[in-house]
């Protein structure tokens, strides 16, 4: 967090001087990324990851990627930041309202949702608030809320928060044992072969200059599947329920436009002229919808299930409408 220390130009910036952070167990089973997004708050996502990919930050006198795992004892090299000061962030009561509509389910260990596309699960660079920033402004007494895995910031669907760091690290063993099981709705250009079952291509992640990060596949990138269960043809194209066996970034998106399907909608991956077609027919986002996840927790097994959105039902009814 930021020193109270008052510098030069007064209190419209604060200044940290190097410190080590020793991790506790409440943040066990955190990435760093997140872990340092919050204690280093108000200092944006860019600067925080600038500080990761420079070596600024170490743990146990290391370097570390952001996605690496913390544990009880680790010891953090901080270095100094300066940041504006802060106002509360506002989250608008739309937002707010939507967000609470779309709980699917909610105990003392999980709070699940039906994330709407066009919000972010996190705030960061250009994005004042998420998921998470809207989850914890609702749920006030909740002493500590964290994102179980993330959705693109265009793709609806199923997603998890969890109130336990316990809990928390329980559902991140799943998903390195691939034992989560996700499943996605997307509609493809074209019509996609039955005989296709499964895409097994490897993926690496790339940011080119003033670019968004975005997938490829590489023969020495990660191991990357995607499991195709059904295939609907709704007009000249198609519906593709999938099972993601891996968890990679933009991984139904890269694998898609992989195959010669790419998913509607898609302005990173996609077809431009299957874009305006779906465009004609009202689709406005990305047609990829996380349908539904299980997984088990305390000796049960749980299953949520998020409905189609509207939106995309209205764009399957048009393409199925007789000609």
């Amino acid at each position: 967090m930021l020193s109270n220390h008052e510098t030069k130009h007064g209190n419209s910036a604060a200044r940290t001087a190097v410190r080590a952070e020793t991790v506790t167990a409440e943040h066990a089973g955190r990435r760093i990324d997140n872990y340092l997004l919050q204690l280093l708050k108000p200092a944006p996502k860019s600067l925080v990851y600038k500080l990761l990919r420079s070596g600024q930050v170490r743990v146990n006198g290391g370097r570390c990627k952001p996605d690496y795992r913390l544990n009880g004892g680790d010891v953090l090299r901080i270095p100094p930041v300066v940041a504006v000061a802060p106002g509360e962030v506002h989250i608008p009561d739309a937002r707010l309202a939507q967000l609470e509509a779309a709980v699917l389910f909610e105990d003392a260990h999980f709070l699940i949702v039906d994330k709407p596309a066009g919000l972010a699960c996190h705030g960061g660079t250009g994005v004042g608030y998420g998921v998470i920033e809207i989850a914890r402004r609702l749920r006030p007494g909740v002493a500590r809320l964290d994102l179980a895995h993330r959705l693109d910031r265009d793709t609806s669907g199923c997603l998890i928060l969890t109130k336990q760091v316990d809990v928390l690290r329980g559902l991140h063993e799943e998903i390195r044992e691939r034992q989560m099981d996700k499943r996605y709705v997307a509609l493809l250009r074209g019509h996609v072969s039955p005989d296709i079952k499964s895409i097994s291509a490897a993926l690496e992640s790339n940011r080119e200059q003033g670019a968004e990060k975005r997938a490829r596949v590489k023969d020495d990138g990660k191991a990357s599947q995607t499991i195709v269960e059904r295939v609907e043809s709704v007009g000249p194209h198609s519906l593709v329920h999938l099972r993601l066996v891996t968890g990679r970034m933009h991984q139904i998106r890269a694998h898609a436009q992989h195959i010669g399907h790419s998913v509607a909608g898609d302005r990173h991956y996609g077809d431009e002229d299957f874009n305006r077609e779906m465009a004609g027919l009202g689709l406005k986002r990305l047609f990829l919808h996380a349908a539904s996840i299980g997984f088990e927790t305390g000796g049960r097994q749980l299953a949520v299930e998020a409905p189609l959105p509207e939106e995309l039902a209205q764009v399957l009814a048009a393409l199925r409408a007789p000609a």
